[in-house]
């Protein structure tokens, strides 16, 4: 895009300072979102968390966790699919924190916490988490995403699940990681580009 004078170049970026704004039906609700140029899939849902939430099972009573939830896809999509639980949201941008908690409101989704948190920092120690998901992204790590596997077990009960859609080039780090800090791991879905994995924490 070639732009050819000030004020051309003033009329096109004001318009991308506006908020992207789209619906998608998400676990059965129909969720409106927000977003803005920055954050991750700003103009759609992307396909690995449309994967993931295919691939999801989630209790009306869930005490989830979203990690790393940008503008709030999973987290709010579950939040809206369990009415007598709640859902943990959290991102070390507060950009996507700002974005995720206007989405909350504007889906009048009242059982979401949205808050700053790099990995679980800023979790509670003591929250009895039923449920984490995650659409991992690729650039954290490998030594970041021991630290989050590792704090989650310990925030897990006994019978709690977690679930992460990752490209398929870390898939086997994943089953790696997921049988060295949860005992288990399970491919639920390996598609052209994402990989679906869970694990269980036993005890």
């Amino acid at each position: 895009m070639k732009l050819s004078s000030s004020s051309e170049i003033g009329r096109v970026t004001q318009k991308l300072r506006q908020d992207q704004t789209f619906r998608s039906e998400l676990l059965g609700a129909s969720l409106q979102f927000n977003t803005t140029w920055g954050l991750f899939s700003p103009r759609a849902i992307d396909d690995g968390t449309l994967m993931l939430l295919d691939h999801l099972q989630v209790s009306s009573d869930e005490v989830a966790l979203d990690l790393g939830c940008g503008y709030g896809p999973l987290g709010l999509a579950i939040a809206s699919s369990c009415p007598n639980g709640s859902v943990h949201m959290v991102d070390r941008d507060y950009i996507a924190i700002e974005y995720a908690s206007k989405n909350a409101k504007l889906n009048n989704i009242s059982n979401a916490q949205v808050y700053l948190s790099n990995g679980l920092s800023q979790v509670p120690a003591n929250l009895p988490l039923t449920l984490v998901v995650s659409n991992l992204p690729a650039k954290v790590g490998n030594e970041m995403f021991y630290i989050m596997f590792d704090d989650a077990h310990q925030r897990m009960v006994p019978g709690a699940t977690i679930v992460v859609v990752t490209i398929n080039g870390l898939r086997q780090f994943i089953k790696r990681s997921f049988n060295e800090v949860f005992g288990n791991y399970k491919k639920l879905k390996q598609g052209k580009s994402y990989t679906i994995s869970m694990a269980t924490r036993n005890a």
